[in-house]
């Protein structure tokens, strides 16, 4: 299938995996509306690849993904143009700072439940074609192996039943959706995820090599890429030293 022309609107895009991603995509011919709370950067993110890809509708809208009355006027509106969203990326991540559970179950439940429930009824349902990506995490299959971690892992499990069942629930429809699982990925939020402690940080990704965004973002455009009639319905991406979530093959290096 041919990203070039179609209109992916995307969550978490200011940064990290999100900005990766928004970059592959934009490199593969796709109009972009852009969702996140930093403003700033996303400002930075759109004028930046407008000027790389000047024949492409680049746009952002600063929301709060945890609030539905502004996700579906943000929504409402990017489908003036460049028209009907053809693929929904769901990179809901929370703000690194944010420590309060609430808050970060508004972001990576409720945001993603509202995101893909304003796309659904702003065209999507009523052409009944389409994509949704859920990037979740191998987290949302196995217990993390961190003190701490129950919230984000009760999150991640609740995409993964949101994304099977949403799946189902369209049946009779050419909605396609998916599920990308990215393992241990070199960015900022998996540093503050282990409590900002650097030392528990570089202890945890020794002897290995972590992803990078891009990895992440290449594993999306291939799932994206795919023809209508093949769904790749879940993919893990992970270090080849991660054997699963609480193994890995530190040695993996010095071979």
């Amino acid at each position: 299938m041919s990203l070039r022309g179609q209109h992916a609107l995307l969550t978490g895009a200011s940064m990290g995996i999100g900005e990766s991603i928004a970059r592959q995509l934009a490199q593969a011919g796709a109009n972009l509306t852009l969702i996140s709370r930093s403003e700033d950067k996303l400002a930075t993110l759109t004028n930046n690849l407008q000027t790389q890809h000047p024949n492409l509708i680049i746009k952002y809208r600063a929301v709060d993904v945890g609030n539905f009355e502004q996700v579906d006027a943000a929504i409402e509106s990017s489908v003036q143009e460049p028209g009907n969203i053809d693929i929904l990326i769901n990179n809901p991540l929370p703000h690194l700072k944010i420590a309060d559970i609430q808050t970060m179950v508004s972001t990576n439940v409720n945001g993603l439940m509202y995101v893909t429930y304003s796309v659904l009824n702003h065209g999507m349902m009523e052409r009944k074609a389409g994509t949704i990506l859920n990037v979740t995490s191998v987290t949302g299959l196995e217990v993390p192996p961190f003190p701490g971690e129950a919230v984000y892992h009760s999150n991640k499990a609740a995409q993964e039943a949101f994304t099977n069942s949403l799946r189902n629930e369209l049946v009779g429809t050419n909605i396609k959706v998916l599920a990308l699982r990215p393992g241990v990925v070199a960015t900022n939020f998996h540093s503050q995820r282990v409590g900002h402690d650097k030392e528990l940080y570089d202890s945890f990704i020794e002897g290995y090599e972590p992803l990078v965004a891009k990895d992440i973002a290449d594993a999306a455009l291939y799932m994206l890429n795919q023809p209508a009639n093949v769904s790749i319905k879940a993919l893990d991406v992970v270090p080849s030293a991660q054997r699963s979530l609480n193994v890995f093959d530190r040695e993996w290096n010095k071979r």
